[in-house]
C-alpha cells in the first residue's frame, strides 16, 4: 500500500476522492476537497483505495482538524487508517501545528485508529459536532 499527498487541482484526483468518499461515507456530504490537504491510499495494483483530509482549524490558532478519512471495505484491516492518521501528523507538525484536533460518531474502529496514533478524548469547551460525537484530540 502506498500513501501520497495529491493535489485538488487534478480532476483524476478529484474523482477518486468522489468516488471513494460516495463509498466510504455515502450518508455524509461532500467537503470543501479544495481545502487543506488530502491524501489518497493505493492498493498494489496504484488503484485509490482510501482517502483522507486535514484542514487548519477555523477556531485555533496552529490547529489542525482531521476532516475526513474512509477505506474501501476491501482494503480493510491492512493499517491505511493509521497511515492515514501518522501522514496527516507528519505534515501537521511540518505546518508548525501543536495540536491536531478529530471527531467521530459511531465508528469504533476510527476512535481506536486514533487512540492508537496518540490522541485523546476530550470534551471541548465548545463542540462542533453531533451530540453523540466524540472528540479528539493530540499535542504536537
Amino acid at each position: 500500500m502506498n500513501i501520497k499527498k495529491v493535489n485538488t487541482n487534478s480532476p483524476q484526483v478529484l474523482a477518486a476522492l468522489a468516488f471513494l468518499h460516495s463509498e466510504c461515507l455515502p450518508s455524509d456530504e461532500y467537503p470543501d476537497f479544495s481545502l487543506g490537504w488530502w491524501w489518497l491510499a493505493y492498493d498494489e495494483n496504484d488503484n485509490p483505495v482510501g482517502f483522507a483530509g486535514l484542514y487548519p482549524s477555523v477556531r485555533w490558532a496552529q490547529t489542525g482538524y482531521l476532516c475526513r478519512a474512509g477505506v474501501l471495505e476491501s482494503a480493510r484491516g491492512k493499517g491505511l487508517q493509521k497511515a492515514l492518521i501518522k501522514a496527516r501528523i507528519r505534515h501537521a507538525k511540518r505546518l508548525g501545528y501543536h495540536w491536531l484536533l478529530s471527531d467521530t460518531r459511531r465508528n469504533p474502529a476510527s476512535s481506536n485508529a486514533l487512540i492508537s496514533c496518540g490522541f485523546r478524548l476530550y470534551e471541548p469547551s465548545i463542540p462542533w459536532g453531533f451530540r453523540n460525537s466524540l472528540y479528539f484530540r493530540l499535542k504536537l
